[in-house]
């Protein structure tokens, strides 16, 4: 192994500003249905209105209009149902029902042995699927995903328990504690996790060996 400091797993997956971006529109929702006297209209509105902004704000500094335009939709999907609904507390149905949807979908590709966070990272880096011939690399790949089943885990928790109860001030509030922030703390965790578990001779996450079928445990 080279005496190269691997790099850590936040370098390579970034993605702070999105998260951060898209913590926004919820906190708009709050505002504009409080200052319009608890107006799931006039909140909707806002969320929609600010989103837009951030749309062009992060297309007039070179962001990828496919990812803008999903984040848009998203937005504009929440406040349709809110608006169906007339309930504000639905305006976060959408976010809490995707973060069941994704706390199932990692924790089934660990089952599976495709464990989630190694095919993001293994695409980002150019390797496709060879990262899962190696034995070692996929099994710390499957440790760390579980730090990111546990963030989907801890939102549906917290969001579903304030949904329940109505909390729409406090959903706005955990939205954002529960957007940016937390997304940093997984990454740093499960990049601890994922180079604990490389021994110090293995060549790291960029430098998995190109054949290596035979290490993979049938288990």
């Amino acid at each position: 192994m080279s005496g190269e400091p691997r790099e850590s797993l936040a370098q390579i997956l970034g993605g702070r500003r999105g998260a951060l971006d898209a913590s926004i529109p919820p906190v708009g929702f709050v505002v504009g249905w409080l200052a319009a006297g608890q107006s799931v209209a006039w909140g909707a509105g806002a969320a929609v209105a600010v989103a837009v902004v951030v749309g062009i704000v992060r297309i007039a500094g070179g962001g990828k209009v496919r990812a803008l335009v999903v984040s848009l939709a998203a937005v504009v999907a929440a406040a349709l149902i809110a608006l169906h609904t007339g309930r504000a507390q639905d305006f976060f149905l959408l976010q809490l029902m995707s973060n069941v949807a994704s706390a199932l979908l990692w924790a089934a590709s660990i089952v599976v042995r495709w464990p989630l966070l190694g095919v993001v990272v293994g695409l980002l880096l150019g390797q496709k699927t060879r990262w899962r011939r190696d034995a070692v690399l996929l099994k710390a790949y499957s440790r760390a995903s579980w730090v990111w089943v546990l963030q989907y885990t801890l939102r549906v928790v917290v969001y579903g328990l304030l949904w329940w109860a109505g909390q729409v001030i406090a959903l706005g509030v955990a939205r954002t504690v529960l957007s940016w922030p937390l997304v940093a703390l997984t990454v740093a965790a499960s990049g601890w996790v994922l180079y604990r578990a490389l021994p110090p001779e293995h060549p790291g996450l960029r430098l998995a060996p190109e054949t290596r079928s035979d290490d993979v445990p049938g288990a």
